[in-house]
């Protein structure tokens, strides 16, 4: 054979006829399901790409109606036939959705359809190419959860934030009412209307004290009171109140493994919690019902459940109640959200949960659905070791102020507050110097070096409770210091050396960890 100049050799692929290669090259594509339909919508032809994509080969395909790809709820509907009326009065048919394989599981499919029409314009068929986004759509999925899940870790936050600075600063109103009210008891006459006007105005200032608390709970601000807690046994003990509280219509029965190891818990605020979730179980049956404790010990993997990796012990509460949708369920944790009604709930009974399990390192898991139950997951580390406290010093119980007077140095940047704790510093007889910030008390501390103790609020702008306990421990060794706080928010893995006195306070409260402190932390002679 004689070529042109300048010409190559003829490839034998080229001499395959065009029709042929456009064959060939159809069917070796495998990640588009490229097959033909007859006018009828029956399948004419069937490439690799479509038996990897639906499972079908081809002999188990040719001929059968190209239906048999959509779901049971776009057949009742008529998607098949519509799709190809579309592809011949349109020119194109083009449309995602999912579609069925062989074997039963669906992919989501992006779908053009194509129709074949001879020079005359009669209709030959359908040319269908299918492509399976299922991974791209799961991909997405999982990443608007994980958006989602951002933008409720951040809302949470927010929230928690915002309700710990409210609370703090409730504290403070609270410590003022509260410590004003003690003292003006003591110049009252001895008027039993006036003294009882007075016990109501206690005893709504203690209850806005209660709900703070649970605030600063949420904000995971609250001081705790961390060690080792048998759960088993704490659950037991308080069955027979929770039988109490709860009522006749309820029951209660507990499920326990052999072998739970300690966990990591304030003994009392654990008692709060389940107490708490209880009561939301019994809401939830109107009529009654049995609610189940189950108690056990779970490992968490990596990453699973949002907890850190180690061991749990997990107290789960299950109801038969009324359940949560699932636009309820995620804002169940909400503080301030309820389902109750008006008057019937203050909605900081999960959120205090919540941030209770959290301050110690675990969590609040909640199942629920609709007219089915709930189930509330409290999970709680394992205690693998002796928890050491916050504070260097623990109060030891309760113990006298004292006799000898004492020259105290108050620090506090609220008045209202500074002025009821220099009060009650007086009411003891002792001497009381002030200071409204820690700047000002290290000068006072400078110019008075008879000053025996310090009481200081912890939560203070420019220089914080803590840092003011360090620099006095570097200037003035041994000076005692009682640190008055109303959550837990010291510094990470700093120890100080203070007695904690928990905000709001009153006289007695002041005199234990006034005496505490200059007993325990008192300056060598």
């Amino acid at each position: 054979m004689t070529h042109a100049v300048g010409s190559g050799p003829v490839s034998p692929e080229l001499e395959i006829p065009e029709e042929a290669r456009f064959r060939l090259l159809v069917e070796a594509v495998t990640d588009y399901a490229i097959y033909m339909l007859d006018p009828t919508g029956h399948v004419a032809s069937w490439n690799a790409g479509a038996e990897r994509a639906k499972g079908y080969s081809r002999a188990e395909i040719i001929g059968h109606h190209f239906s048999r790809f959509y779901t049971e709820e776009d057949k009742a509907t008529g998607l098949p036939r519509r799709a190809l009326s579309i592809a011949q009065a349109e020119g194109r048919f083009e449309g995602e959705g999912w579609r069925m394989r062989k074997d039963g599981s669906r992919m989501w499919a992006h779908v053009i359809i194509d129709p074949i029409v001879s020079p005359e314009g009669r209709l030959l068929g359908f040319a269908k190419i299918t492509r399976d986004l299922t991974e791209r759509v799961e991909a997405q999925k999982k990443l608007e959860q994980a958006r989602e899940a951002l933008f409720q870790a951040q809302k949470m936050d927010a929230l928690g934030k915002l309700t710990g600075g409210i609370a703090h600063d409730f504290n403070n109103l609270l410590m003022a009412v509260l410590s004003s009210l003690e003292l003006m008891r003591k110049r009252l006459p001895d008027d039993p209307k006036l003294l009882q006007l007075l016990g109501n105005a206690v005893q709504g200032a203690e209850r806005g004290a209660a709900l703070t608390q649970r605030m600063l709970s949420f904000a995971r601000r609250q001081d705790l009171d961390a060690a080792p807690v048998d759960v088993r046994l704490l659950v037991t003990d308080i069955k027979g109140l929770m039988e109490r509280t709860l009522g006749p219509a309820v029951s209660i029965a507990v499920q326990a493994e052999g072998d739970v190891r300690p966990a990591v818990a304030d003994a009392n605020q654990l008692e709060l919690a389940i107490l708490n979730l209880a009561v939301n179980a019994r809401d939830a049956m109107p009529c009654g019902g049995a609610i189940t404790i189950d108690i056990r010990e779970r490992s968490v993997e990596s990453g699973d459940q949002g907890l850190a990796p180690g061991p749990y012990v997990c107290v789960s509460l299950s109801d038969a109640g009324e359940g949560m949708d699932a636009t309820t369920l995620a804002r169940a944790t909400e503080p301030f959200f309820t389902t109750k009604g008006v008057g019937r709930g203050t909605g900081l009974g999960l959120s205090m949960v919540h941030g209770f399990a959290e301050q110690l390192g675990g969590g609040l898991r909640l199942r629920s659905e609709k007219n089915v139950g709930t189930t509330a997951e409290l999970w709680l580390p394992v205690a693998e070791a002796p928890v050491e406290a916050i504070a260097q010093v623990e109060a030891t119980g309760a113990v006298a102020a004292g006799p000898r007077q004492l020259t105290v140095l108050a620090v506090d940047d609220d008045a209202l507050v500074l002025m009821n704790t220099t009060e009650m510093l007086q009411e003891f007889g002792h001497t009381v110097i002030e200071a409204m910030n820690g700047k000002e008390a290290l000068a006072v501390l400078a110019e008075h070096p008879g000053i025996d103790v310090v009481v200081t609020d912890y939560a203070m702008p420019q220089m914080t409770g803590a840092q003011l306990v360090s620099e006095m421990a570097a200037l003035w060794p041994g000076l005692p210091v009682v640190l008055a706080t109303g959550y837990a928010e010291l510094p990470t893995g700093e120890t100080i050396k203070a007695v904690r006195l928990p905000k709001p306070f009153n006289e007695p409260d002041l005199a234990r960890a006034l005496a505490e402190a200059t007993r325990l932390l008192s300056r060598p002679q």
